[in-house]
């Protein structure tokens, strides 16, 4: 979240969509992935979202009769834990959760991901972009903007409380199909059309 405080404790800025949609990506990775039958769920425990997130993705994850395996990391170390541990439980592929610090790793989880042949399924574009197969997302780009807009009119003398916390609603579908051939994955013709973007 990008949010303005000032001394009067007045909050204002750009949130958005996190521990809701970790349930839709686990879908969007079962759906690509049919015969999947267990699925590493990544999540930072300091995130302020991490328990909605967790909820979301084993109550899909439930109705899916999928074993969701879930693996805290708030360090690089613990990343590399976390994959480890995907590769002991026969991970088949992995959900990202929503979270500043995970985004900061991105290079490093694409690649221990990549290492393990295990498709993934991220938060935002930044992680396809390095060789990650999908996201879906709000945009971090679109999110910057609004916060730049809300900075540029607290400037020209807008009071923070008389702004209301936007909450972006926009989502964005990336698909690597380069990523998706080196996994040896065919992606549907529906998601294709779905895509707001094809990497290759």
């Amino acid at each position: 979240m990008a949010s303005l405080n000032r001394p009067e404790e007045n909050i204002t800025g750009v949130t958005w969509f996190g521990g809701d949609l970790a349930g839709k990506r686990l879908a969007l990775l079962h759906d690509i992935i049919a015969n999947i039958s267990t699925i590493g769920f990544l999540t930072n425990p300091s995130d302020p979202d991490e328990s909605s997130q967790r909820a979301d993705a084993q109550g899909v994850a439930g109705r899916l009769n999928l074993k969701l395996v879930i693996m805290d990391a708030s360090t690089e170390r613990e990343i590399d834990a976390a994959f480890a541990t995907f590769a002991q439980q026969q991970v088949g592929a992995v959900v990202i959760g929503s979270d500043p610090f995970l985004v900061s790793r991105r290079e490093q989880i694409v690649s221990l991901a990549a290492r393990q042949r295990m498709p993934g399924i991220y938060p935002v574009r930044e992680y396809v972009a390095a060789g990650g197969l999908m996201s879906y997302g709000n945009s971090l780009k679109e999110a910057y903007r609004h916060a730049g807009l809300y900075v540029g009119r607290i400037l020209r003398g807008a009071r923070p409380s008389d702004l209301p916390v936007e909450r972006l609603g926009k989502f964005e579908f990336v698909i690597n199909l380069t990523t998706a051939k080196a996994l040896g994955l065919t992606v549907p013709a529906s998601f294709l059309s779905l895509a707001d973007e094809l990497i290759e």
